[in-house]
């Protein structure tokens, strides 16, 4: 698979809530998780607002859409929201790429780190992002918007015992 990884425009927006659905399939492997394979996607809107202000990216394999990242700047942290990449491409390096991509635009804004809160315990989830060079922050380690970000996603039905954040810490420009 040759991945490419490019802005994402307004008119791909429509097609990322199917490729994030495809992704969310596999929580159907983990018992207590399962629901999640049916619970809501990011909106279309969520979307356009994401593509708006430029930290939204897709992936593509032969022109075909088959994963995405949207992320947001938060002051000098880059915080991704979602990434998704489609069942079928997992595995291939999809992910690596767009993350790989977002932590170099982070750099370029010359943001201090790259966070994202995720699953402990799901094998493409915590895992994944440490062998990116991310550390699971305990709680005392988390700022006040990591916390809430928590809080919200335990509010919305996600486990919190099973949740973390997680920050890559990025070196300034000299």
């Amino acid at each position: 698979m040759t991945v490419r990884i490019r802005p994402a425009r307004l008119q791909d927006a429509h097609a990322l809530p199917a490729i994030e659905r495809s992704a969310g399939s596999l929580f159907r492997t983990i018992p207590d998780l399962g629901w999640i394979a049916d619970d809501d996607v990011m909106s279309l809107e969520d979307h356009r607002n994401f593509i708006a202000h430029a930290c939204a990216w897709v992936a593509s394999d032969n022109n075909r859409l088959v994963g995405f990242l949207a992320a947001e700047q938060m002051s000098e942290t880059l915080h991704i929201w979602e990434l998704a990449v489609h069942a079928e491409h997992q595995g291939r390096g999809a992910g690596r790429a767009l993350m790989a991509h977002a932590v170099a635009h982070a750099r370029a804004q010359a943001c201090a780190a790259v966070t994202l809160t995720t699953f402990r315990d799901v094998a493409w989830n915590e895992a994944f992002y440490a062998r990116l060079g991310f550390a699971t922050l305990d709680t005392h380690a988390q700022d006040v918007r990591l916390a809430a970000i928590l809080a919200r996603e335990a509010e919305n039905g996600l486990p919190p015992a099973r949740r973390c954040a997680m920050r890559l810490a990025l070196e300034k420009p000299c």
